[in-house]
């Protein structure tokens, strides 16, 4: 029993937290879409494969490609074929300043918070998140 409680509290956390980044988005005036697609663009530089953006973000095929279009009608990112079958994503210098106001911001938070905790606490909350992800994925694959 005490474990269900458990799970159902990390659970509610993970909900709180991403709470907590939808409230920045909307301080910062950015949808859940963009900051996803900018922090992806933050931490992996920009011509950032679509691949990859896909993957990472866990947005629908359609959510991101609508986010996409979006920003290269607001002059923020513009796509680049690499081999003819791949893209990429690019920010123009509206998309890096946009990307500088909001994401970055919360990636120096989260750089904050992290450098407050001892370098064993933050490998033990990794190694038992990376184990709860990776036997969830295996429990979806069974389903």
């Amino acid at each position: 029993m005490e474990q269900i409680q458990s799970l159902q509290h990390y659970i509610l956390l993970l909900s709180e937290i991403e709470a907590t980044y939808h409230k920045a988005n909307i301080q910062f005036g950015i949808s859940d879409s963009y900051s996803i697609i900018l922090y992806i663009i933050y931490v992996y530089g920009d011509n950032c494969p679509l691949h990859k953006i896909r993957y990472l973000s866990g947005l629908s095929k359609q959510t991101l490609n609508s986010a996409i279009k979006n920003m290269q009608q607001e002059g923020l990112a513009g796509l680049h074929f690499i081999d003819g079958k791949s893209k990429t994503l690019c920010l123009t210098p509206k998309g890096t300043d946009l990307m500088k106001k909001t994401v970055a911001n919360i990636a120096l938070a989260e750089n904050d918070i992290l450098s407050s905790r001892s370098a064993e606490e933050i490998r033990t909350y990794l190694q038992l998140t990376e184990k709860f992800l990776t036997t969830l994925k295996e429990k979806v694959e069974r389903m």
